[in-house]
């Protein structure tokens, strides 16, 4: 008995020993061997990390006006436990079909969703209808939630709206083709925003510290913050106001010749910054998915850097600038028009019969294919030809900081080849961006500029600023072959009577340009019933502030050229820039010239939006600069009902005066900087005379006030023999001149 005891006791104490050696075995493996392991997951428990996100940067136009920035977004979801717990599966099916314009069959099964153990989910986000709503629409939805709780006296309804941040851009549809857009999940897609994605994306930042079990931080416990770096802000060289004149022009084209696409380009031609670019079909990038979904994909398509295409007669102004510069043009001498023979090819005028024997600049008026031939392919010969068409740029990329920009094609190989290069057909392929880039280093003095639509980049963190400065590429022509080529390409549009671009003629402004019909190649063939019209030009052809290119592609009619539909658009667009730039009509009558001197009464702005109160003053003639960020003028300066004298400033208000910043005054005269001030109604002390140099901002009893340090330049004169020069001019008539429909081949 006492050993069955004692057995039993030795047994008892084996297995109390062999327990606690396996757990001090356990204990030295868990706190010895795996002591990383548990460390690092101890840590996770009561160590939090959460992610600050980076703001993506603006996109501004060269005044600093919003194109694309973050916005405040909200995803709908339902959360189906609390939905059917209520019975609320059809009102919430019915409401949100209705707001987010979602299948109900869609609805029905996010609201009833199910696990795979057969309990309803917590929460389901309604995509894509629900993803990322704005704050219109987000109220709408809180609304109907509000109803449901109310109606069934409830706490929850089951909808939630979850914040989120989203790209908005605030013109819709305006430079669509230059910004791009973001998709959904952020990715950026074309435009700006692919091309300089990593610049406005940033860093995210993030926040470590510690918490308790309940996942509550812990006062005084060591912290981590790694601040989130946003993204640099681009500021564009496009105008949006021009943008705007340019697409609504366009649309107004567009709906009545019904073509394939068009594609117009402006640009300042002395430093090649964009002022202004689109193509149709658009798209609206804040619902890039309507245009996605119905796969119409041509609407993201950018035209103006992707597409090639034969020129047809806007090329011939390389033609002309090239024989110009070699001495070979001699506008008086006679050539027989009509036809033309070159080895392989006869090549004719648009009137096949021709003109019978004209003067070599009649031919350039008429745009006639037989004085370019023996003018390119005769005179300067084929190989100088090609040289200068090298030269001007083409079969090469602008460098534009924009992606999937075409390179076009220059290969010509027989002397059929070569003629019809001269008057931009055979097998030359250009891009309209390489189109602009030409006709203005014809405008701005025979230099080949580098074209670029990004005027800066910002770093908001430091402040620094990238500038990007003008590039010139090469001096194609001298500055003498450049004056007088435009001389010709303005009788090109100032002739009325056989002028090609008479139709781009505007009283008071001396318009260049040429017109441009190139019929396509269908399988092989030229199909003369479509066909690209175009009509490429700059103003004034004397001091030229922009230069700009109208391209249709397949107008309904196909009787119609560039004269006929693609100057009119010039015209419009060119009208309203060059007005709303401030550059002062010149008139050869009384009439028109007692009227400008006269001056305008300012029209009562006050109430409208910003655009149109623009668009109203663009009208008038009235220079005009919008001061604030507001959408609507709160203010004019000078008041309705004053006379605003020939190049007088407009100042429109968006904002109350305290509240807009000062902008840089230097290189202003006093007046200009007197009549600004005024405007925003700021106090100024004035030393020296002539022109601003410095300017200093000090508050006094509250109020800001702005020291202007001003001296004499060299300005006045060079304006007071401008405008002796302007009154002689004023007093000699122009010569009439103006337009027939492009050449084809």
């Amino acid at each position: 008995m006492i050993k069955r005891i004692k057995l039993r006791t030795l047994l008892i104490g084996g297995v109390i020993t062999l327990f606690f050696a396996v757990l001090m075995i356990r204990v030295f493996w868990v706190q010895v061997v795996e002591e990383n392991f548990w460390q690092s997951y101890a840590e996770n428990q009561w160590s939090k990390k959460k992610v600050l996100t980076a703001t993506r940067g603006m996109i501004t136009d060269r005044n600093g006006d919003v194109l694309a920035v973050d916005a405040p977004a909200y995803t709908v979801a339902v959360n189906p436990q609390v939905i059917n717990k209520y019975g609320l599966q059809e009102e919430i099916v019915q409401g949100l079909h209705e707001l987010l314009n979602k299948n109900e069959g869609e609805l029905r099964k996010l609201v009833n969703a199910k696990r795979e153990d057969g309990s309803f989910y917590p929460q389901r986000e309604v995509r894509n209808e629900g993803w990322k709503i704005d704050q219109e629409l987000r109220d709408k939805i809180e609304k109907f939630s509000e109803e449901l709780k109310k109606k069934h006296d409830i706490q929850d309804s089951g909808i939630l709206l979850i914040k989120e941040t989203k790209r908005y851009y605030p013109k819709n549809s305006l430079a669509a083709h230059v910004l791009g857009y973001t998709s959904r999940e952020g990715e950026a897609v074309a435009g700006i925003e692919a091309y300089y994605d990593e610049e406005l994306t940033g860093q995210n930042g993030a926040i470590e510290y510690k918490s308790d079990g309940r996942g509550i931080e812990i006062p005084k416990a060591s912290e981590v913050y790694t601040p989130a770096k946003d993204g640099k802000e681009i500021q564009l060289t496009i105008d949006d106001t021009i943008q705007y004149y340019i697409e609504d022009a366009m649309q107004e084209a567009f709906n009545q010749l019904k073509p394939i696409s068009m594609t117009v380009i402006a640009a300042d031609p002395k430093t090649m910054e964009i002022l202004g670019m689109a193509n149709l079909p658009s798209y609206n990038p804040n619902e890039y998915w309507v245009d996605a979904d119905q796969k119409s994909l041509k609407n993201f398509y950018n035209h103006a850097i992707k597409s090639v295409y034969e020129p047809g007669s806007t090329f011939k102004i390389v033609t002309l600038g090239a024989v110009v510069q070699e001495g070979l043009f001699h506008p008086d001498d006679y050539y027989m028009s009509g036809s033309i023979r070159v080895p392989g090819q006869t090549i004719r005028d648009i009137r096949r019969s021709g003109w019978g024997s004209i003067k070599y600049l009649e031919g350039v008026k008429r745009s006639s294919n037989v004085a370019f031939v023996k003018l390119g392919y005769e005179l300067l010969g084929p190989d100088l030809m090609k040289q200068y068409v090298d030269n001007f740029g083409f079969g090469q990329k602008t460098g534009i900081e924009l992606p999937g920009e075409a390179k076009g094609v220059v290969s010509p190989e027989q002397p059929a080849d070569y003629a019809a290069m001269t008057y931009g057909h055979g097998k030359l392929l250009v891009t309209p961006l390489q189109q602009v880039a030409a006709v203005a280093a014809i405008a701005n003095g025979g230099k080949l500029m580098e074209p670029h639509i990004v005027k800066s980049i910002t770093d908001p963190l430091t402040g620094d600023k990238e500038v990007t400065q003008p590039k010139v590429i090469r001096q194609v022509i001298s500055q003498e072959s450049a004056k007088k080529t435009s001389e010709y390409l303005e009788q090109v549009v100032s002739d009325l009577k056989i002028g090609s671009g008479r139709h781009a003629y505007i009283d008071g402004y001396r318009v260049a340009g040429k017109t441009g019909t190139a019929v396509k190649v269908v399988n092989g063939e030229y199909n003369y019933n479509k066909q690209v019209v175009s009509f490429i030009g700059y103003a004034p052809a004397d001091d030229p502030k922009i230069a700009m290119l109208v391209l249709i592609d397949e107008p309904q009619d196909s009787h119609l050229g560039g004269g006929t539909a693609a100057a009119p658009v010039f015209k419009k667009i060119i009208n309203q820039t060059l007005q709303y730039m401030g550059v002062p009509k010149k008139f050869n009558n009384k009439t028109s010239t007692d009227i400008a001197n006269n001056g305008v009464k300012a029209p009562d702005l006050k109430g409208l939006t910003a655009q149109d109160a623009k668009n109203k003053l663009a009208g008038l003639g009235i220079n005009y600069a919008t001061l604030g960020k507001g959408s609507k003028v709160v203010s004019q300066f000078p008041k309705s009902g004053s006379i605003l004298k020939t190049g007088q400033h407009m100042y429109l208000l968006t904002e109350e005066g305290d509240k807009v910043n000062i902008p840089s005054l230097k290189g202003q005269s006093l007046r200009d900087a007197m009549e600004l001030l005024s405007a925003i109604g700021v106090e100024a002390r004035i030393e020296g005379e002539g022109y601003v140099v410095s300017q200093t901002l000090t508050k006094e009893n509250g109020k800001r006030r702005i020291d202007l340090v001003l001296e004499p330049t060299l300005k006045e004169e060079e304006e007071e023999a401008e405008q002796e020069q302007q009154n002689e001019e004023a007093d000699v008539p122009e010569d009439n001149a103006g337009e027939s429909s492009g050449s084809s081949p």
